[in-house]
């Protein structure tokens, strides 16, 4: 389960960051950044954790007491076009800095999901398997995952034979076959498996 010690033992404002969207076939990459308060409400750390890990009900009612908890949140995206320009690592990382350049203030250290940091002049600390460890990781994973699932529920009006409500632009057999039957969309990451 995540806590706070990390958060804790650095002190000052932290910011956890997470990405979600890295091995779709579809959509953008998108990235969270959340700054919990200091104060918890009751009750939020028991509801986060690793965003896979949670039902999207669970991961849904997480995210509307995060955003009533007085949380500071920033979310960022890099598109499809990003992805193909600059690969996927380092679109992720592009995201990243998004997601924490449009917090409402500066954290004083940011804690990344992963083995690397993002490239950011802000102390940065990477943490494999943060999402598990850290409670404003968790935060932000929370967030990435339920942002990007609604945008491809969105996108899904526009493209409803891919499947993108249920698959979220991942590789199910469904999405794959519809490239196949009709081709890709603007939305489709060119040389990503099936479109290579």
């Amino acid at each position: 389960m995540p806590d706070f010690s990390r958060e804790a033992a650095i002190g000052g404002r932290v910011a956890g960051v997470d990405e979600v969207g890295r091995g779709p076939l579809a959509g953008p990459v998108l990235a969270a950044a959340v700054m919990l308060p200091a104060k918890l409400p009751e009750g939020l750390a028991l509801m986060l954790d690793d965003s896979k890990k949670l039902t999207p009900k669970k991961r849904a009612a997480a995210l509307l007491v995060l955003r009533a908890s007085g949380a500071e949140i920033g979310v960022g995206a890099a598109s499809v076009r990003e992805i193909y320009r600059l690969n996927i690592l380092h679109a992720s990382f592009l995201a990243m800095r998004r997601a924490i350049a449009a917090l409402p203030a500066t954290p004083d250290h940011v804690l990344v999901d992963g083995n690397k940091t993002p490239g950011i002049a802000i102390p940065c600390t990477a943490l494999v398997g943060g999402d598990g460890l850290s409670l404003s990781i968790a935060a932000a994973s929370i967030v990435a995952k339920e942002i990007r699932d609604r945008l491809m529920r969105q996108l899904d009006a526009r493209y409803p034979q891919y499947g993108w409500a249920r698959n979220a632009g991942y590789a199910a057999a469904i999405h794959r076959e519809a490239i196949i039957a009709h081709g890709p969309t603007p939305h489709h990451r060119r040389g990503f498996g099936p479109l290579l």
